[in-house]
């Protein structure tokens, strides 16, 4: 059966819990579109979140590997189009770490685009009632950096396998906290990343010359 990696992060800035992290975990062991899932959480550590996921990626030998992140603040699931090679940490991370205008890979293009068919995936969790778009940018925190580097292994050492970003919103608990902040059901969240899979195994890319580096 052919494998599928879900990511999601530890909770980060005094938060209890990670939306992102709660709906992977949901899904662990699922099958969906004859693939079994496998749920893996990420540490919000720049220096040690990407060897994480290869880690994840060596034992699982996924066909596509889906990362969610928390975007506090936005409203919907926003399917992430692009990696940058920048760090530019707003706050510390989890080990107290703040890189300021630092690569991720040294060296590396300047971006990649998700090797996921994004668009496919927002109007499939759209026509399914769930508040979806395509998000033009992953930020510069541990979220973007995952993304990058995923796709930076994905172009350099595993061709065949698809992968991509998205950011999911807070939950009301989390958003009780936050006074104006808008949020999303676990129940819904969970909905929307087994959309999302079932969408990216059934979708070839949107416009192919989407995937891959820019220089």
């Amino acid at each position: 059966m052919p494998n599928i990696l879900v990511t999601g992060f530890e909770p980060f800035e005094a938060a209890r819990v990670n939306p992102s992290w709660e709906a992977a975990r949901a899904l662990d062991g699922r099958e969906i579109s004859g693939a079994r899932i496998h749920a893996r959480q990420l540490p919000c550590v720049l220096a040690t979140a990407n060897a994480a996921l290869l880690d994840a990626m060596a034992q699982v030998e996924p066909e596509l590997v889906l990362c969610l992140g928390l975007a506090a603040g936005r409203a919907d699931v926003s399917v992430e189009r692009v990696a940058i090679n920048i760090v530019d940490a707003r706050i510390p991370d989890n080990a107290g770490s703040q890189p300021i205008d630092e690569p991720i890979v040294p060296g590396g293009p300047a971006a990649y685009f998700s090797t996921l068919p994004i668009k496919a995936m927002v109007a499939a969790l759209r026509a399914k009632g769930v508040p979806a778009s395509v998000s033009q940018t992953a930020g510069t925190y541990v979220c973007n950096a995952v993304f990058y580097g995923l796709a930076h292994h994905i172009a350099t050492q595993r061709p065949t396998v698809r992968g991509g970003f998205v950011h999911v919103p807070c939950l009301p608990e989390m958003a009780a906290l936050l006074p104006g902040a808008p949020s999303m059901s676990l129940e819904t969240l969970i909905y929307a990343v087994a959309t999302m899979v079932e969408t990216a195994m059934a979708t070839e890319h949107d416009i192919k010359v989407e995937a891959g580096a820019l220089h």
